[in-house]
């Protein structure tokens, strides 16, 4: 564990808080009551030691008592006076621009300029100088470019929601059209290319370091509603996670996920980060989320007094956004570093584990609760360029596309077998099957020269009669956008042979709904298949090494699967399911299998 959490706690005060501007038009009493949260919020903070960024709304800006108490606080407590490009709606926006609309990703690129100069220069007008710290739900990278070209004086930006796409749609009831899947769960320097990337380079380098818009559970987020697992408190009343006895009300489930992410500085070289942002929103007079006011206000002094004691014994360093930007590149001096997390069920009490990956190359996820099966890949190595708003093709849609996601097009178990996007491995005996994504495990983390890997502890298929102990491993080497998978046969098969399959089942897009794939080809050795939805498989025998491939320009991506092997293979799907197929076979009676698996750009 790291020796000391690095926090960032924001607030952001909002005079026509999201929640109320289109309900309620901005009436006095909801401004007062949003002020009055926003200094219930400060007060949290600084009564436990906690120094906080205050990112200055638009409405805000034109309000004198915020000006002057966030001077105040600034010089008192050392509080970060930043630039919020949320809570844009307000009187002085709405006759501006002359809309309804409210996000800054999703203009066109004119007015998103005309908006960030506004609020910057009005922010000039009323602080005398430019912000250090900026953010939104979501900044595309042609926003951050423009911002740090323009105000070379931001280090630090708020720029997604971790896993905020269809999930989250389906459980607003098909009415959030904000979709962002695909970014990093931590602190990373975007890419000047796709702000979910992170930079490979310092050519590369945006010139910010971006943090996440929430602390998620890495585990109940990805299978759920990443909404109502948070370190931000009423995320844990919305999600019900709470209970009640005569002594009061409690959320131990809010402190284990603090101290989850206080555990990731073990695979991180000691580096550990967590950050608390609400809006006033969240904390009106009226309740939310079926909790009353006081419930409401309660478990946000009780989250800042968790983190406020964790200070007192030495164990968390709280920072401002800038000083967190200051930090992160003083410790992350390596573009090609990756972010790791093993991640544990502290929701359920399963032995449920996940393992996340991201480095610029690639974002993945194992879980071994399927043997160590991949269930989540996004091909950063493809570098997609990608603009969101009105007048590109991704108004509302700024997710990074996947190759395999098990919950939005199904893993192992699906309804039509073989449809599920998966990568995983077949062991064959006298013409049975096992996969083992049906044999659960755990894992272990180790640094390794050429990267991190992870070791699953051994599982046993029994096919016919003949118990096969097989251990799994996952080397990512670093910097090249690479995995290495060992499947090791442990015990002694007395001279019989078993087949060995890994495989690669995947798909692309953003959504459910896979995108035209007749663009892409399939190939092993000298053949090649255009895809078109007929089953078709082509492979190759010979030499020592085989591999296949897969080559998607709709999403800039080649796919190469291969190994010391007997035989590898491409195969297309059918239009009933839309995936296609890499596989790499053996046949062994003692040793095991190696493969590899590599994710390349292509034009």
């Amino acid at each position: 564990m790291a020796d000391q959490l690095i926090l960032n706690v924001i607030h952001r005060p909002e005079l026509s808080p999201e929640y109320a501007e289109r309900a309620l038009g901005g009436r006095r009493d909801v401004q007062d009551e949003s002020l009055d949260i926003f200094l219930f919020q400060q007060q949290a903070a600084h009564e436990n030691g906690l120094k906080t960024t205050i990112q200055i709304t638009y409405a805000s800006l034109y309000s004198d008592a915020i000006i002057e108490i966030a001077k105040e606080h600034h010089e008192k407590y050392g509080d970060e006076i930043g630039l919020s490009l949320l809570g844009l709606p307000c009187r002085q926006f709405r006759e501006k621009y002359k809309t309804e609309d409210f996000c800054i990703w999703m203009f066109d690129n004119d007015t998103k300029r005309a908006i960030i100069d506004d609020c910057f220069s009005l922010f000039y007008e009323k602080f005398g100088f430019y912000p250090e710290s900026t953010g939104s739900y979501f900044l595309d990278a042609y926003t951050i470019n423009y911002i740090k070209a323009k105000y070379p004086s931001v280090k630090c930006a708020v720029a997604t929601c971790w896993e905020e796409g269809p999930k989250a749609y389906h459980t607003c009831n098909n009415s959030w059209y904000t979709f962002m899947d695909g970014g990093c769960w931590n602190p990373w320097i975007p890419s000047k290319v796709n702000s979910h990337i992170p930079a490979e380079s310092e050519a590369d380098d945006s010139g910010i370091v971006a943090i996440p818009h929430l602390s998620r559970d890495l585990m109940a987020c990805f299978d759920g509603n990443g909404s109502n697992f948070g370190t931000h408190p009423q995320n844990v009343l919305r999600g019900m996670i709470y209970y009640r006895d005569r002594e009061g009300t409690e959320y131990p489930y809010l402190y284990n996920l603090i101290d989850q992410y206080r555990h990731l500085g073990k695979y991180n070289d000691g580096f550990s980060y967590n950050m608390m942002f609400v809006g006033p929103g969240w904390l009106n007079k009226a309740g939310r989320w079926e909790a009353p006011y006081e419930l409401l206000a309660k478990s946000y002094k009780d989250g800042c007094r968790y983190y406020g004691n964790l200070k007192k014994q030495g164990l968390l360093k709280d920072l401002t956004m800038s000083e967190l930007a200051d930090y992160y590149r003083d410790t992350h001096t390596d573009y090609k570093r990756p972010e790791c997390a093993l991640w544990k069920d502290i929701l359920y009490g399963s032995n449920k584990e996940y393992f996340w990956y991201a480095d610029p190359y690639m974002r993945c996820c194992l879980d071994f609760n399927q043997g160590g099966a991949m269930i989540d890949l996004r091909p950063y190595a493809a570098k997609i360029p990608q603009e969101t708003g009105i007048g590109t093709e991704n108004v509302y849609d700024a997710s990074y596309p996947y190759l395999i996601q098990a919950n939005y097009r199904a893993g192992y178990f699906t309804h039509y077998a073989g449809a599920g996007t998966v990568k995983s491995c077949k062991v064959t005996y006298h013409g049975r099957t096992a996969d083992l994504c049906l044999c659960k495990t755990m894992a272990t983390f180790r640094k390794v020269p050429e990267g991190v890997q992870i070791v699953c502890d051994p599982v046993t298929v029994s096919l016919d009669g003949l118990d096969i102990h097989i251990q799994s491993s996952f080397t990512f080497l670093e910097g090249e956008g690479k995995l290495i998978t060992r499947r090791e046969i442990l015990n002694d098969l007395h001279g019989e042979t078993v087949r060995i399959e890994e495989y690669f089942t995947a798909g692309y897009g953003k959504t459910e709904y896979q995108p035209d794939m007749t663009t892409m080809t399939l190939s092993a050795g000298t053949d090649t298949i255009q895809y078109g939805y007929k089953g078709r498989k082509v492979f190759c025998t010979e030499g020592a090494e085989k591999y296949a491939t897969a080559f998607i320009p709709d999403i800039c991506t080649k796919v190469q699967m291969g190994g010391i092997a007997d035989r590898a293979e491409a195969e297309e799907g059918i239009a009933f399911s839309p995936v296609f197929h890499l596989a790499v076979t053996k046949e062994i009676n003692e040793g095991g299998l190696e493969t590899w698996l590599r994710l390349e750009k292509a034009n």
